[in-house]
């Protein structure tokens, strides 16, 4: 009995994990180290392309209740992330060299699993066959599953934020504090004053910008959207924005500032650190030259430049169920941000369900569909049933699980006691698992 996953990253190794478990032989494509998107810069698996944090923890967050959920179904990709973690405040942020190489070794050691370094062009015609292969799927698979969709395939872009090394930070003009002092000051934040901040917006919005490549347009999808296209906005648009100043005054003095630009800790060592919500599309030595006027960041040694990427899903609803099956073949399943779920968690997520699903379809047993009441639910529930024929990504939130039937005025609260019965039912459903 054997499946066949297409695609290393989070969502393809949840799959194959979820299906090694449940003693089903597994081969695993990847087509890296041989060939590379052009996001990937690691040789390993579970890369994690833009930002290393894999967003908040704690049941009064979407993200946090969906990891606490991810947890309960031995989730891979939370165990490595628990295990490489560094300091992020309320977030749960990895050294991500060493979290892709921890979910590398633990997927290479699996005896189930065969790791087969090639880039696959067509879909497998086997019994099971999962897609996992991410927002940059090859153009030659691209066309094949858009074949397969009867439909043209949508597509938005990303946009990965710069990374800094921590020794070219003017520490003098910074100061270390998480917002509203929540958790530990891990996030260093550089402020601006109302004519630093003119100055810095003037630059940014006149910053000439990479030339898009022939299958890229100037759509964005909200979420990742580039700084310089914020920007362009709204004269305060950035103010409202990353660079929202709310909760941040300084430590010491209590000063306000008009804005404040935060950078969270990159590595496990902490001489790397992440530009927070600095997507940008723009030319590398204009990156250079317009962040250097950050308060803080003159000198700034950019070790990894931003850039923009494609990103590329396919219209889910009509086309895949809750269990994230192709509905008009049996055996083919797809998972992942491909399938319009936004994120690493909640691509990991998708994969945990399509595996566990892909090892039910071999061995004869019923779908396992998650609630909507979950977190997990949540997300299969709208990619497989949005009703508006705008299906864009969408991030876990609660807005898309269902609400309490008692009214709860206190938004915390009521969001407190949407994760705990969440985590009850997906208590009883790992019990029947």
């Amino acid at each position: 009995m054997k499946a066949i996953v297409i695609g290393g990253g989070l969502a393809g190794c949840e799959v194959a994990w979820q299906l090694a478990k449940r003693n089903i032989n597994v081969d695993l494509y990847e087509m890296k180290p041989n060939k590379h998107s052009p996001a990937h810069n690691l040789e390993t698996l579970g890369e994690l392309v833009c930002s290393n944090s894999l967003r908040a923890e704690g049941l009064e967050n979407g993200a946090g209740l969906l990891k606490e959920e991810m947890r309960l179904l031995d989730s891979i990709v939370m165990q490595a992330a628990d295990q490489c973690r560094v300091p992020a405040g309320g977030a749960l942020a990895v050294d991500r060299t060493t979290f892709s190489k921890l979910i590398t070794d633990t997927i290479s050691a699996c005896p189930q699993i065969r790791l087969i370094s090639e880039e696959v062009t067509d879909i497998p015609e086997a019994n099971c066959v999962v897609i996992a292969t991410g927002p940059l799927t090859s153009a030659t698979l691209s066309k094949k599953i858009g074949d397969l969709c009867g439909q043209n395939q949508l597509y938005f872009y990303d946009a990965a934020a710069p990374i800094i090394t921590a020794e070219s930070i003017d520490m003098s003009k910074v100061f270390r504090k998480a917002r509203y002092d929540r958790g530990t000051a891990d996030y260093i934040n550089c402020p601006m004053t109302k004519e630093e901040y003119d100055v810095f917006y003037q630059a940014l919005i006149s910053a000439e910008t990479a030339q898009l490549k022939d299958f890229e347009n100037n759509s964005v999808f909200e979420g990742c959207m580039p700084v310089e296209v914020m920007a362009s906005r709204g004269e305060q648009a950035l103010t409202f924005g990353p660079l929202k100043p709310v909760g941040l005054e300084h430590p010491e003095t209590g000063q306000r500032y008009h804005a404040v630009v935060q950078l969270r800790q990159d590595n496990a060592c902490g001489t790397l650190y992440n530009m927070v919500g600095f997507q940008t599309h723009l030319k590398f030595g204009e990156q250079k030259r317009v962040f250097s006027m950050i308060p803080g960041l003159e000198n700034v040694e950019i070790v990894r430049f931003g850039v923009m990427h494609r990103n590329t899903y396919i219209h889910s609803p009509g086309l895949l169920n809750e269990t994230f099956a192709f509905k008009n073949r049996k055996g083919l399943y797809f998972a992942g941000q491909m399938t319009g779920v936004e994120g690493y968690v909640e691509s990991a997520a998708s994969g945990i369900v399509a595996g566990i699903n892909a090892a039910h379809y071999l061995l004869n047993k019923p779908p396992v569909i998650f609630p909507s009441a979950t977190a997990t639910g949540a997300l299969g529930h709208y990619i497989a049933n949005y009703s508006s024929k705008n299906f864009q990504p969408m991030n876990i939130n609660f807005g898309i699980i269902d609400s309490l039937e008692e009214r709860e005025r206190n938004k915390r609260e009521r969001y407190r006691k949407i994760s705990l019965r969440a985590l009850s039912i997906m208590k009883g459903i790992t019990e029947t698992l």
